[in-house]
């Protein structure tokens, strides 16, 4: 397995090794202890998987005070991933990483605990695959607008269908419960 440090530290890109012939493939999505070296190791306690047209664009959520890091990956289609750091204090504040995972390159991305992520779909349609180190919880939920023009993200789409919690959130300098960097 490959890994790829990026511009914001503790987000992590993997490329799986992928053992291919004329019956198909076969590859290790997961091992703790290799991903653990990464700072990715879990304990992951719950799965999920989403399945999205072209065009859609979910994010930027992340959780506090419950945080929830994430390991994703796309099983089938082609996204773009975005990963932006929202602790309160950090260097890279307001900092985004952006990566286009597919079915093709077999690629997944780590975003730790405090860092807000979103992915829009670039191909007819994804399914979206995220392992997370803590479970969902709706009242610690924070979105931030995708759209906000201090972070400079470029989705790579004009007109991206959005939920409507999504298309009511706030920027980021509005959001008064942020994560606060631990360095």
């Amino acid at each position: 397995m490959r890994t790829f440090e990026t511009t914001l530290p503790g987000v992590v890109v993997f490329e799986p090794r992928r053992l291919s012939d004329s019956r198909g493939f076969f590859v290790e999505t997961f091992q703790a202890d290799r991903y653990a070296s990464w700072g990715a190791g879990g304990p992951f306690v719950q799965d999920n998987l989403s399945r999205s047209s072209q065009g859609v664009l979910r994010g930027l959520h992340l959780q506090n005070p419950n945080p929830q890091g994430r390991l994703v990956s796309v099983l089938r289609g082609t996204v773009m991933d975005v990963a932006v750091d929202v602790r309160l204090g950090s260097p890279t504040f307001g900092k985004s990483f952006t990566a286009e995972l597919s079915e093709e390159n077999g690629l997944q991305m780590y975003i730790p605990r405090g860092f807000a992520h979103g992915f829009v779909v670039l191909s007819e349609s994804a399914d979206f695959f995220y392992k997370c180190d803590s479970v969902y919880s709706p009242e610690d939920e924070i979105t931030v607008s995708w759209s906000d023009p201090a972070l400079g993200i470029d989705w790579q789409v004009l007109d991206p269908k959005v939920s409507p919690k999504d298309a009511a959130a706030l920027p980021l300098s509005q959001i008064d419960r942020l994560p606060r960097y631990e360095g």
